[in-house]
């Protein structure tokens, strides 16, 4: 006789880790199509902590109301060393039964899909959705956050570019990635910079900082452009180096968090949207222990096991296209 499926009656939705634009747009998809299939959904605050320390709110169509542009999240998030313990997982563990949770939905980048994992293991079903500025996650071709995050950075250094065009001088900006450099190498195409620094590119200072610097200045450009991902190095590092070896006096931006914060494109919210719809269905159709991803443009469903396993490479004819297009700006008529 086959087992009768078991009914989704109520599910969290948490997210941990980094924030990043589009986390809200999730929260609303989550709850409100937990609302269309008859499931009540709890909102759990601050990550992974607020699961510790039984922080939580029920999520109604009054509170998700109008937050689908608004950056941030409403939910809060945190990084939980304390989740890290047998301990702390024992603990969430038991507000999950307390709550009477049947399955938990947790938004976030790598870290969160490892506590995830260890939920799972415990007997709590999950579902993970990837959302990191970063663009990052192995398992999806695309992460909530990144085209916004790209646009930020894309509109800070267009406005920057109008200032050190007029004194003409040469502008260090640093973009966040500490592992990747998807997101400095996407607006660095976007913005026509002299020269990209990203990890997965080992850095000849002389070749790709110096000579794109002078190869300009001889082809006639009066402002350079230099992006810098985190990972690289320190943009203030940088700047100094340039002044040391060629004379110029750069100045130096670090974005920083802003580029985490503002509303969602409409990719952010299109995406988010989907991937909520999508991670809630797969409950109420008795599946769990998943991330929901993107594959050729369509949501796809990878155990969470197997996405953690999965390693993302930056696709280096962009890295090809950039050095090209550079160089030829510095071409001598």
């Amino acid at each position: 006789m086959e087992q009768e499926q078991k009914k989704i009656r109520r599910i969290g939705v948490l997210t941990s880790g980094g924030d990043s634009p589009g986390m809200n747009a999730v929260v609303r998809a989550v709850a409100r199509t937990a609302m269309y299939y008859g499931i009540e959904c709890v909102g759990i605050r601050r990550g992974y902590q607020g699961l510790i320390n039984s922080d939580f709110v029920m999520l109604t169509a009054d509170m998700v109301r109008h937050i689908l542009g608004r950056g941030g999240t409403i939910l809060y998030t945190a990084r939980c060393d304390e989740f890290l313990t047998e301990k702390g997982r024992e603990k969430a563990v038991g507000t999950c039964r307390m709550l009477g949770l049947d399955g938990i939905v947790a938004i976030g980048g790598d870290g969160t899909f490892r506590g995830a994992l260890e939920l799972s293991r415990l007997g709590v079903p999950v579902m993970g959705i990837p959302a990191t500025i970063d663009n990052d996650i192995g398992c999806s071709n695309y992460t909530i956050g990144f085209d916004s995050a790209c646009n930020t950075a894309i509109e800070c250094i267009d406005k920057l570019r109008d200032t050190m065009q007029s004194h003409e001088r040469c502008s260090v900006v640093e973009v966040m990635g500490r592992h990747a450099g998807f997101l400095a190498l996407y607006v660095g195409i976007a913005v026509g910079a002299t020269s990209v620094l990203i990890p997965e590119h080992e850095l000849n200072f002389e070749h790709d900082v110096v000579e794109r610097i002078q190869n300009a200045r001889l082809a006639g450009a009066t402002h350079f452009m230099i992006v810098v991902a985190e990972g690289v190095g320190s943009a203030f590092e940088i700047a100094t180096k340039i002044k040391e070896t060629i004379g110029i006096d750069p100045r130096v931006t670090v974005l920083g968090h802003i580029q985490r914060g503002g509303a969602p494109t409409g990719r952010d919210r299109e995406t988010a949207t989907r991937m909520g719809y999508y991670a809630v269905r797969a409950f109420a159709e008795g599946r769990a222990g998943s991330v929901i991803a993107t594959k050729e443009g369509g949501i796809v469903e990878i155990p969470i096991e197997e996405a953690l396993a999965m390693k993302k490479h930056l696709q280096m004819d962009r890295y090809e296209i950039l050095e090209a297009i550079a160089a030829s700006g510095t071409l001598r008529k």
